[in-house]
């Protein structure tokens, strides 16, 4: 597993979470559409538990720190988190 496939499952994550919070919960409570979050939803949460594994084995992997790893978990939970760890971790190292 490469970095480069793990900051592009962080992208993809956070824009997940744009279309499910932009799009899919407007139109399921606003609109009344009681489906509309399924596949939205479902897949968000595939690309969060993708994105937790591989930050696992990215870990191990280059040896982060415990701290690097937790920031890595709070920004797969956090909107948008993983594009900030994406900056504040990842681009900084490929400079």
């Amino acid at each position: 597993m490469t970095r480069k496939t793990f900051r592009i499952l962080g992208l993809l994550e956070a824009l997940s979470i744009i279309a499910l919070f932009g799009i899919a919960m407007p139109m399921k409570y606003w609109y009344a559409v009681p489906h509309a979050t399924q596949i939205p939803g479902l897949i968000h949460g595939m690309l969060f538990l993708g994105y937790i594994g591989l930050a696992t084995q990215l870990a191990a992997q280059e040896q982060w720190s415990r701290k690097q790893l937790s920031h890595a978990y709070l920004a797969g939970i956090a909107p948008l988190g993983t594009l900030l760890f994406d900056w504040k971790y990842l681009r900084e190292k490929e400079r």
